[in-house]
């Protein structure tokens, strides 16, 4: 059923149900960067994987160019059509197929033939500066670059244009030492400290590498797409082994979200799902480690978690969390969002809505407490429920508050109502 079957409000950022994962993998001229996509290709043989070589996107040469091509550097970030390039991705993210031109490097021109490419669960585009670009950087889920020493890619740039470009050695060494080596120390080993991992690519075989970042990269495609555009959101049981399994928090859903459930059985199955997305807040608090003396005279070595802490509840349904932080948390002060403590600067805020539906409730609290002096990185939102719109304008809004739930739910009605959602929450939990 479409979200137009379902009545949603058009006005709010469209649920990303298909987003692909995109990675980047930079590095040196025949660093290996083709061979790492070709591993990960060849791991992630079940999902569809997408190849974008940003070579294929050298921009046109003007005639002048053309004329005096041994004069210039291909290597430099202005040599390829970024533009293209993002605007490509782009229409990846947006479920739609591209078209990737085709180019012939013994003609330094493209050729009329293009390459078609459809949309995948994980793109990943390759190429020297694909680090270096701000635009293209920010578009990138994870970001990859190979590291190989210097002599290890002459002698395989020169095997590879020699024997595929129709390149003869003197010249590939000339173009290397006055264009590829002098850019590489300028644009492209600069890109590496954007990096979230770096391999180590000596003989082609770093394997424990490669397996890492398809073991990430399985347990990202098992998440729902708006975790991977939003690395602030926190949907359990994922990242929380101590939880019950996903069927039973499932099971008491069905319960709470059933109109024929009565109010002793909504609370109790709405207090359990508070007490699991509580405990799942708490554990993202940062922590230092603590080591303490047993009874039995021995050191144990544990970890000491943010003790400047208060939870503030919005609106009615908020205080419906509020029981679990208190069992959670002994003596922890509660506050509403127009009664705050005093020293609320000095902590880390818990703030608490059971359902996130269009996030403008929720936008407004957060704005009071960053005007009462609260980091944003130090506000965790709480909901048992969320729609994909209160989400997308909260996280995108606020990237450095922490969103916790429990489910996910298809969008927001024309009445303001989560679809499917559980009805009234307040009403339900405090009405008799």
């Amino acid at each position: 059923m479409s979200d137009t079957e379902l009545g949603c409000v058009g006005s709010f950022p469209p649920p990303a149900r298909s987003a692909p994962f995109i990675i980047g993998i930079a590095g040196g001229t025949a660093s290996g960067k083709t061979t790492v996509c070709q591993k990960i290709m060849h791991r992630l043989n079940e999902a569809c994987v997408a190849l974008i070589h940003q070579d294929s996107f050298y921009r046109p040469l003007t005639p002048e160019e053309i004329a005096n091509v041994k004069s210039y550097n291909f290597d430099h970030p202005d040599a390829f059509d970024n533009e293209a390039l993002l605007k490509g991705l782009a229409n990846l993210s947006a479920g739609r197929s591209i078209e990737v031109p085709v180019y012939d490097f013994t003609r330094h021109a493209r050729s009329e033939e293009v390459r078609k490419v459809a949309p995948a669960d994980v793109v990943i585009v390759e190429g020297i500066l694909v680090l270096h670009v701000p635009e293209l950087r920010d578009m990138l889920n994870m970001k990859i670059y190979v590291d190989t020493d210097d002599d290890m890619r002459l002698g395989r740039r020169i095997q590879r244009d020699v024997q595929e470009r129709g390149r003869d050695v003197a010249g590939v060494i000339a173009q290397y030492m006055s264009f590829v080596k002098p850019a590489f120390d300028q644009f492209v080993a600069p890109s590496r400290r954007y990096a979230d991992v770096i391999i180590p690519w000596q003989r082609g075989d770093n394997i424990v590498a490669i397996d890492l970042i398809t073991q990430h990269i399985r347990t990202k495609l098992q998440q729902h797409s708006l975790k991977r555009l939003y690395p602030n959101l926190e949907v359990i049981p994922s990242n929380y082994q101590v939880i019950p399994s996903n069927y039973q928090i499932r099971g008491m859903h069905t319960i709470i979200r059933d109109a024929a459930t009565s109010k002793n059985d909504f609370v109790f199955y709405a207090d359990r799902l508070n007490r699991l997305v509580v405990e799942a807040g708490l554990g993202l608090l940062p922590f230092a480690e603590k080591t303490v003396a047993t009874p039995t005279g021995h050191a144990y070595v544990g970890v000491d978690f943010a003790r400047k802490l208060c939870g503030v509840s919005i609106i009615r349904s908020g205080e419906s969390m509020e029981a679990a932080l208190r069992t959670c948390c002994k003596g922890i002060k509660i506050g509403k969002i127009l009664v705050l403590p005093a020293d609320i600067a000095q902590r880390y805020v818990m703030l608490m809505d059971p359902v996130l539906s269009t996030g403008n409730s929720a936008c407004r609290a957060i704005e009071v407490l960053l005007n009462r002096g609260v980091e944003e990185e130090k506000i965790f939102l709480l909901s048992i429920i969320a729609a994909p719109e209160g989400i997308s304008r909260v996280c995108g809004r606020f990237p450095a508050v922490r969103v916790v739930t429990s489910e996910i739910d298809s969008c927001v009605d024309d009445k303001f109502a989560v679809v499917p959602g559980c009805g009234e929450f307040g009403d339900r939990y405090f009405c008799d």
